[in-house]
């Protein structure tokens, strides 16, 4: 297995220290389902609404909460220098930002459960850290069909 190191942030000190166990567990599960090579380092941050609502807005342009951004610190945006790899240091791949509020919405809405809903939000921002998107179909049916591999693999079906 693959060095594997996850910061972990809550903001709204709701999230139990189980559920908090289960978000590495995922993490470092579809990290190796991926066979990504090297120590992987990342951070997720737990937040709620009105955080993720400003994020969006200060960097995205969307003045409204959403369930999940990934800062990807592998790509690059128009004008930004590349992160050169120091030898011997973990690979970090970025920060994944979740709305827990937003989470337990979405797990109300589509009838399961909360951690199957923090699962898939979980394994979504990895795979946008990856370079994975979801703006056209082909990529959409790339993106999803690989997310719901792995949740299944995980034992998170829908």
């Amino acid at each position: 297995m693959n060095d594997f190191e996850l910061d972990l942030f809550d903001e709204t000190e709701q999230v139990s220290e189980r559920e908090q166990a289960f978000i590495r567990d995922i993490l470092e599960f579809a990290v190796s389902y991926l066979k990504l090579s090297g120590s992987i380092e990342m951070s997720v941050t737990l937040t709620d609404n009105a955080r993720i609502q400003e994020i969006n807005r200060d960097y995205r342009g969307k003045d409204q909460p959403t369930d999940v951004i990934s800062f990807a610190l592998e790509e690059l945006g128009e004008g930004e220098m590349d992160i050169i790899q120091e030898e011997g240091m973990p690979r970090n791949i970025g920060d994944i930002i979740i709305s827990i509020e937003r989470a337990k919405e979405q797990a109300h809405e589509y009838g399961h459960d909360f951690d199957r809903e923090l699962g898939f939000l979980a394994v979504h921002g990895l795979l946008h850290l990856l370079g994975y998107d979801h703006m056209t179909t082909e990529d959409e049916k790339e993106m999803f069909g690989l997310q719901k591999e792995m949740l299944d693999a995980y034992g998170l079906q829908r």
